[in-house]
């Protein structure tokens, strides 16, 4: 396809996936008293467990309706994360074949419930991360929490998680797509595993070690999972190929171990 096509698509896609994004923030703005409530609620709880006060402070005039409106697009951005997810894929496949849209329907299929799990578990221990946070706060006193910075903290830790359970479904597309083999992911898994940990570490706002394991656990299992879709994948389309007299993916042929390299086919006998 010539750049100019892959712009002009590139274009539509942006476009569809901002309408979506849209039309998902208009229900969110619908939906913002609930969920600003179930925000602070966390907050709220925690300072009067420690009989200390704690609130969400709007320190401007304008604060308030931007809160409003970053609520509405966050609650957008995950409403509609199915749709733009689809827009993802159909720009990185163009030209679909009857297979291939299989592909992106189980692409879609896939990522967007494990994007909505991602943020769901994200979501579930935020009480946890904001009541070791507000213990540092003195008995009887007041905290004020800018409403822009506990915002930023809330969807950036809540976007973050749900991006993370979507990386083993692009390890998967890669591979079906041919651009990566299940070897190479799986030559990498021991840093997959500490790149794992160490993410739940930083986003993890917490100190103790049982949230960090709580939250690097699932993307670990779904990385290996992801690992082993890749291996039968690759397993069958190698088999497949032995049975029409072709080579396999990695160049090797039906009578020689998988993994060898490819370099030994092109080595031609020397002079006696």
């Amino acid at each position: 396809m010539p750049l100019r096509e892959h712009l002009v698509e590139l274009r539509k896609r942006v476009f569809l996936a901002a309408c979506g994004l849209v039309v998902g923030a208009i229900g969110g703005w619908l939906l913002f008293d609930p969920v600003f409530h179930a925000l602070q609620e966390p907050l709220l709880n925690a300072a009067e467990a420690r009989g200390a006060s704690a609130s969400v402070n709007f320190g401007g005039l304008a604060s308030a309706f931007d809160m409003r409106l970053k609520v509405s697009f966050f609650l957008g951005a995950i409403l509609t994360s199915p749709w733009w997810l689809f827009q993802l894929w159909a720009f990185v496949t163009p030209g679909l074949t009857r297979r291939e849209r299989g592909y992106a329907v189980g692409f879609v299929g896939a990522a967007a419930p494990l994007f909505l799990a991602g943020s769901c578990l994200a979501w579930t221990t935020m009480p946890t991360a904001v009541r070791v946070m507000t213990d540092f706060i003195p008995e009887q006193a007041t905290n004020l929490i800018d409403a822009q910075n506990y915002l930023s903290f809330v969807m950036r830790f809540v976007l973050a998680f749900g991006v993370a359970f979507v990386l083993p479904v692009i390890m998967v597309a890669l591979n079906m797509a041919g651009v990566v083999r299940a070897s190479t992911w799986a030559k990498g898994w021991r840093w997959a595993v500490m790149l794992a940990f160490v993410f739940a570490a930083v986003m993890t706002p917490t100190p103790d070690a049982i949230t960090m394991v709580i939250m690097a656990l699932p993307i670990c299992g779904l990385y290996f999972i992801a690992l082993g879709l890749c291996l039968l994948h690759d397993r069958r389309v190698d088999k497949a190929r032995v049975a029409a007299g072709l080579p396999r993916l990695d160049g090797t042929m039906a009578d020689e171990p998988a993994g060898t390299p490819a370099s030994v086919h092109s080595e031609e006998p020397g002079p006696a």
